[in-house]
């Protein structure tokens, strides 16, 4: 199901695929009409696209030219180019990589909140700001239920990140572009941090049944779940993707506004549609979105600034 444009409220997650679903392979050249393919070939197709331009790719990547992504699709339908086109168009130049592993949302969010505050003109007043935030978080998990022996140690970890922005760690520096990407980069940093945030989300949507479980679906069968059963099976749990329910829950949670650029490759005329979440108390400087690429099945950052201007 697309992700209605502009939509703020929670919605059934349906771009999870079953792990072990038999499906007839997907072959798209410029002849293939994009918009008769279900969401599971457009899942597959993005996949093998996915494992087969970056096979070795790293948790989070260096930014590249979006004429990488552009590439991708060129031997393909012409539908993904012209969307990717239309990206270019709106000023996104670059595109930062995340590992296909089912955190992909988890990981990209946090990298590229991060960076901001890496890169506000006030980062003193940024990082009080993300600190007493984060700060928050920590009753808001006990009251859903969270001991603290749970979670600690992952939030140690987030926050440890974002102070080290103004404040350099015994013997160290302050923290870079270079060094959160070799952070992001290291399995025990960058799982820990989206574990954090997986719980966070988690405690958002436990804390507020009444507002989240009318759209808890189970994302391969359709079928209404639990709030507890659905947060454990498809937020706390590891590898599994975020689909709009949990984006909404994390994004009030961490009071951030974000944008989606949707590319699927069904616009007849190129444009991209962006899914919107927005929260009035928005911890970034003017309320300015991250911007994530989500292509079925995966997510990435969207950036408007060249490697070069880094």
């Amino acid at each position: 199901m697309q992700l209605p444009s502009g939509s703020q409220t929670p919605g059934q997650a349906t771009s999870s695929e079953p792990e072990n679903a038999s499906r007839p392979s997907v072959v798209v050249n410029e002849n293939t009409d994009i918009s008769l393919l279900t969401q599971a070939q457009l899942y597959d197709l993005n996949q093998n696209l996915l494992e087969d331009a970056v096979p070795n790719i790293p948790l989070i990547g260096p930014l590249s030219s979006i004429s990488t992504l552009r590439a991708e699709y060129e031997e393909g339908s012409r539908s993904f180019v012209n969307q990717v086109d239309y990206l270019a168009s709106q000023g996104y130049l670059s595109v930062r990589r995340a590992r296909g592993d089912g955190d992909c949302f988890y990981r990209s969010l946090a990298f590229a909140f991060i960076e901001y505050l890496l890169n506000s003109p006030q980062t003193n007043v940024a990082v009080a700001l993300a600190t007493s935030l984060l700060e928050s978080t920590i009753p808001m998990l006990e009251d859903a239920g969270f001991q603290k022996l749970v979670f600690e140690d992952f939030y140690e970890v987030l926050l440890s990140l974002i102070q080290q922005i103004v404040v350099p760690e015994p013997g160290g520096t302050t923290l870079t572009s270079e060094t959160l990407l070799e952070a992001f980069q290291s399995p025990e940093v960058s799982n820990s941090v989206v574990v954090y945030l997986r719980l966070v989300a988690s405690a958002q949507i436990r804390n507020d049944p009444e507002e989240y479980s009318p759209f808890l679906f189970h994302p391969e069968l359709g079928e209404p779940m639990g709030t507890r059963e659905f947060c454990e099976h498809f937020v706390e749990a590891v590898g599994k993707e975020a689909d709009h329910v949990q984006m909404t829950a994390l994004t009030r949670a961490l009071k951030l506004n974000l944008n989606v650029a949707y590319l699927d490759g069904r616009s007849s005329t190129g444009k991209v549609d962006f899914v919107e979440f927005r929260d009035p108390d928005s911890q970034l400087e003017n309320g300015s979105p991250i911007t994530l690429l989500y292509r079925p099945g995966h997510y990435d950052i969207l950036d408007k600034r060249t490697a070069e201007a880094l």
